[in-house]
């Protein structure tokens, strides 16, 4: 029973994996692709280490594992929100769909700085 409930994991991460690698491609910006991205490909990660932490039953990879994804689930977004506002600084072009664009005239140039 165990090696199918990890290989429903591993699988359903993977495909998470597949969906986050086929968002940067698919996406129309720098701003769709990031958040696609993040959120797809650190659930997929995360799936995937509790589908191998299940397949082995051991403490130490139960430990690892759970270290990792608690690290992913820290980092990913502060990542993204780097990438977003490094983008938005160098001034990388929206989609023409796009609708709100929250940061514009708050945004002081010189001091990269918000108003």
């Amino acid at each position: 029973m165990i090696e199918y409930l990890s290989g429903i994991f591993i699988l359903t991460g993977s495909l998470l994996i597949l969906i986050s690698a086929i968002g940067i491609l698919k996406m129309p910006d720098l701003f769709t692709r990031m958040s696609a991205t993040t959120k797809a490909s650190t659930l997929g990660v995360s799936l995937t280490l509790i589908g191998v932490s299940l397949t082995w039953l051991d403490i130490s990879t139960f430990t690892k594992s759970i270290t990792i994804i608690i690290f992913l689930f820290l980092t990913a977004p502060v990542a993204a929100h780097a990438i977003g506002r490094a983008g938005y600084f160098d001034k990388v072009k929206l989609w023409e769909k796009t609708l709100v664009n929250e940061l514009k005239d708050k945004y002081d140039e010189n001091t990269h700085k918000l108003n």
